[in-house]
Parts: C-alpha cells; sequence; structure tokens
C-alpha cells in the first residue's frame, strides 16, 4: 500500500511509533508531483525548500518535547490556488495575478498551519473559479488522472486531479456552485462542501460572495471528517462567518443508517441524466436500503430555474468582486496606456480570461439601470424558492441524494466552444450553493468507459456531521473509494 493510500490516523499512528518521519512523507509528496504531474498538471506553485525546511522542523519538536500532534501533523497538502497563502504565490490561475505574492494567510492557510499541516503547492483551477472543466486556466489545462483525453471538472479541477494523483493527503478548494462536488465526482474521490458561513471564507479571492464556500478534497469521508474539524468554526475576521458550535465530526462516523430517511428528487434522477450515472446511484440507494435506510422519490419544482438563476447572481456578484483588479493596487499593469483610463482597460483586458470577461460582462448587465429588477431582482426571488423546496423537503425527511452530474468527465475542448452546454452540467450542484447548505460527493461507480461516477448527499444546515455519517457508511459498504487509476504509485 502506497503511503497515499493510507488514512490520516495510521499516517499518524506512525508518527507517533517513529516508522515514519513528516521529511518522508514531504518528499514523497514531491517525488510524485515531479513524477506525474508534468502530464496531469494540476499544480501551478511548489514550496519545496520551505516544506521540507518546516518537515525537519516538525521532526525536530516530536523527538524533542514530546509535545502534542496538530491535528493534521505532517500531512502535506496542496491548497486551490484562489486561497491566500503568505511568502507562496497566489495567482487565481490568471495572468492578471501572475506576479501576486500575499503578505498574510487565509485564515484555513492559518488554521492548517496551526494544526500542523504543511502546504507544499499551490493548485490549477479555472480562472478566478470560473469554470467547470479547467480548460479556463490562465496557464494550462489539467486533465483527469483517470484518462488525460478528459477533463478533471472545475473549477477546483488541479485539487480533484491532485488528489486523484495521490500527490497529497487531502487538498482544498472552493465551491461557487459545485466547484469542489463536480471536479470529486469526475475525479474518483471525495469533495465536501460545508455550509454556508462553517468554513471562513477571509483570505478566499471572491468569485461570488453570498455562494463561496472552502472545502476539503480526500480519498475518503473520515479523512474529509479529520480536515473540517481542523478547518471550521466562527472567524472574526469573515463577516459571513457563523457562530455555530462545531461538533465532533469523527464521532458521527458510526456505519449505522437505520431509520434514516431520503429524499430523492425527480427533476435529478430522470431526464437529461445520463443512463449509466442514474444506475449507478439506483444501485446506491438499494445498497443504503439494505443497511435499513428508506427512500423515497419527491419533487423539488423550481430546480429547473436553479441553473440560470445561479448564473445571474454569481456574474453580478463577480463583476462587482472583480471591480477591484484594476492594475493599480497589485496584479499586472499594462504598460502601453496612455492615459488612466485606458490603463485600467488595457490591464483587465490583457489579463483576464474569456470566460472570466463574459461574467463580468453578463452581470454588469444584469445589474444595470433597466435591468436589475427583469434579472438580478427575479434571481434572487428564485433563489427564495429554492430554498423553500428544500425546506419543504427537510420537513420529512433527513438527506437528498442524486447524482452529483449528469454525465460522466467530457473529453477536454467538447463543451469548451458552447457555454450554455457547460453550464447546463451544473444542474445537480447550484442548487445546494443558492441554499447555502452541505453537501458531499462519493465515488458510486464507473461508467463503461472507465470514469468515475459521482452520488451527492445533501443536508440539512450545519448538519454536516448527518452527510459524513450517510457518505461513510455507503463508502465503507461499496469500496469504490478504495480505486484509483491504473499509474498512480502503490
Amino acid at each position: 500500500m502506497s503511503l497515499f493510500d493510507k488514512r490520516l490516523s495510521e499516517i499518524h499512528s506512525a508518527l507517533r511509533s517513529k516508522e515514519l518521519s513528516v521529511a518522508e512523507l514531504v518528499q514523497a509528496s514531491i517525488a510524485s508531483i515531479k513524477e506525474h504531474d508534468g502530464e496531469i498538471k494540476s499544480v501551478l506553485h511548489v514550496d519545496e525548500e520551505g516544506a521540507l525546511s518546516q518537515a525537519k522542523a516538525l521532526d525536530d519538536r516530536l523527538a524533542g518535547s514530546g509535545e502534542e500532534m496538530g491535528l493534521l501533523y505532517g500531512l502535506p497538502v496542496g491548497l486551490k490556488d484562489n486561497i491566500v497563502t503568505r511568502g507562496l504565490r497566489t495567482t487565481c490561475a490568471s495572468k492578471f495575478l501572475s506576479n501576486y505574492d500575499p503578505i498574510y494567510d487565509a485564515t484555513v492557510s492559518k488554521k492548517l498551519k496551526d494544526a500542523d499541516a504543511l502546504i507544499v503547492a499551490k493548485l490549477n483551477m479555472d480562472e478566478f473559479a470560473m469554470g467547470g472543466s479547467n480548460e479556463n486556466s490562465g496557464f494550462y489545462p489539467t486533465k483527469n488522472p483517470w484518462n488525460t483525453e478528459y477533463v478533471p471538472g472545475g473549477s477546483s479541477g488541479g485539487s480533484a486531479a491532485a488528489m486523484a494523483s495521490r500527490h497529497f493527503f487531502f487538498t482544498l478548494g472552493s465551491d461557487t456552485g459545485g466547484s469542489i462536488r463536480q471536479p470529486a465526482a469526475f475525479c474518483g474521490v471525495v469533495g465536501l462542501k460545508p455550509t454556508y458561513g462553517r468554513v471562513s471564507r477571509f483570505g478566499l479571492v471572491a468569485f461570488a460572495s453570498s455562494l463561496d464556500q472552502i472545502g476539503p478534497i480526500t480519498k475518503n469521508v473520515e479523512d474529509s471528517a479529520y480536515v473540517l474539524q481542523a478547518i471550521a468554526g466562527h472567524d472574526e475576521y469573515d463577516s459571513t462567518s457563523a457562530k455555530v458550535d462545531v461538533p465532533d465530526y469523527l464521532s458521527a462516523l458510526t456505519g449505522d443508517v437505520k431509520g434514516l430517511r431520503i429524499g430523492v428528487p425527480k427533476e435529478l434522477i430522470g431526464e437529461g441524466i445520463d443512463s449509466e450515472v442514474r444506475d449507478a446511484v439506483l444501485a446506491a440507494l438499494k445498497q443504503l436500503e439494505s443497511m435499513g435506510a428508506t427512500w423515497s422519490e419527491v419533487s423539488m419544482p423550481h430546480t429547473e430555474y436553479a441553473v440560470p438563476a445561479y448564473y445571474l447572481l454569481s456574474s453580478s456578484e463577480a463583476s462587482s468582486n472583480l471591480a477591484r483588479f484594476d492594475g493599480v493596487r497589485y496584479g499586472v499593469r499594462a504598460d502601453n496606456a496612455e492615459n488612466l483610463i485606458e490603463m485600467y482597460k488595457e490591464s483587465r483586458s490583457q489579463g483576464f480570461g474569456p470566460e472570466v470577461k463574459r461574467r463580468i460582462m453578463l452581470g454588469t448587465y444584469a445589474l444595470s439601470s433597466g435591468y436589475y429588477d427583469a434579472y438580478y431582482k427575479k434571481a434572487q426571488q428564485v433563489r427564495t424558492l429554492i430554498i423553500q423546496d428544500f425546506n419543504d423537503v427537510f420537513a420529512h425527511y433527513d438527506v437528498i441524494l442524486h447524482p452529483t452530474t449528469p454525465t460522466t468527465a467530457f473529453k477536454i475542448g467538447q463543451n469548451v466552444d458552447d457555454p450554455v452546454k457547460m453550464y447546463l452540467e451544473d444542474i445537480c450542484t447550484v442548487p445546494v450553493n443558492l441554499a447555502g447548505l452541505p453537501a458531499i460527493s462519493v465515488p458510486c461507480g464507473f461508467a463503461q468507459n472507465g470514469m468515475p461516477i459521482g452520488m451527492q448527499i445533501v443536508g440539512k444546515a450545519f448538519d454536516e456531521s448527518t452527510v459524513l455519517r450517510v457518505a461513510h457508511a455507503y463508502e465503507q459498504t461499496a469500496g469504490f473509494y478504495q480505486r484509483k487509476p491504473e499509474w498512480v504509485r502503490g
């Protein structure tokens, strides 16, 4: 068994017993990146020198004082490149920020360091988190480790591909409309989007502030619970952070789902869902039923409006958030401008890619005089109806379960010229963000072409414990999480 196939708890046991050193873990992570990421291209920036230096300090600390180990002690981690890291370049995979070296840490970066994890690298993504395939990176697209002709999903495609490639013990991504769960499904790993406000967004470069949420991508559900335990909690630096107690997530992993009530939205299991995906999810439901859970078909009638509402709202917020990127305070500045207005125009024209420009223009239009009520306000009203749909289902059920994506991963270039088709790939994930709920994607099978299939479990607000309990019970019985691409070492 490879080091990177071991659970986090097993790695900690090996560190305590001196069977392993932190330096060995970091060296294995860097070796994996150097050996295989030339083709996968999930990594943007590596801090090899800093990570090895920190590893030595942690090894010395463990050998010397016997000081208590942090929850994530010695574990090499990769972060999506829109999570700010002090002294380690943060570009959002955009040419606009290609020279940006932050002077502070995001709250999650600090929490990881406080838990004794080692941030080894920053990971590729769709530029400013805008995209669902990682083809919109300003530097290069990431490929799916299961088949390099296919996309890894997005916008956290680098985080999911790096996890499937076993470069790290876990990675972090951000999820605005499915950007953790969709690539996790495409890459055959576990992706968790916590409740909005459960994890601080301070230091996450904003795409859509009312939707963005940071979460872990791991190889199994137990590891996901470990990471969430370390990064969750109220943060005074984030005005949207919730003052809600953080439970012991590991204690929720009982393996017991007897009496659990599952709602399955007919809108997300029928027309438009690939037959192989549907069959895999129905088989998973049958498995949970054999373990003592019950399920029924339910209706969420406003689901069909979720994608247009999401893209109007997220693009409107992006238009506002990205106004700060003007070439004045930070980022790349155009050097051929004749005056201030020309500098703004040229800096943004040269710095932003086509998808970012598309969304800025859509959002600016939706917020403009004469169109605000017709588009932005109407989308907010639809958002309220979608939230009510979830409330109606959760009045009778413990969790909602359905496919993470309507299809398995598509080929690179297949949807790149059809943005509407690309946006419709998000139909299963965006309702969760609009409602601010927790959801997890776990592997539930493989298509005939060998590509992974993901199943999504959605919970009530701040009830990550139940989501993790159901996901863990299923994966331990089904075992799909143990599979990995054939070329991955071990």
